[in-house]
């Protein structure tokens, strides 16, 4: 099975730059999680509250650092978590795009 949890939206302080560490700017939060359903389901809103808490309360510097945070959370969480991809995206940073970093996770089940 996988679960896609797409354009997940809300505001945190995220980023390297001074005015970054100031005010809370967008992000969007993309992810696949994919487990073996036998008789145990990843509920998705836990899921969504754990992201958004995670990234609120931890303020990183760097989404690579929010990338594997998130990562490690989440499988504690869901045991059944075989593979997540995760992408992270802020929408606001440059005027002319977007930045993402995304991640591929794959663990032994």
């Amino acid at each position: 099975m996988t679960i896609h949890i797409e354009d997940l939206k809300f505001q945190t302080i995220i980023g390297i730059l001074d005015f970054e560490r100031v005010s809370p700017q967008d992000v969007i939060i993309n992810i696949e999680i994919e487990y073996d359903y036998v008789d145990t389901f990843i509920n998705y809103a836990e899921a969504v509250i754990l992201i958004k808490t995670t990234m609120i309360n931890a303020k990183y510097l760097l989404i690579e650092d929010a990338l594997k945070d998130i990562s490690k959370k989440l499988k504690k969480k869901f045991e059944a978590i075989n593979r997540l991809q995760l992408k992270i995206t802020k929408p606001s940073i440059l005027p002319d795009c977007k930045v993402s970093v995304s991640n591929t996770y794959k663990f032994n089940s």
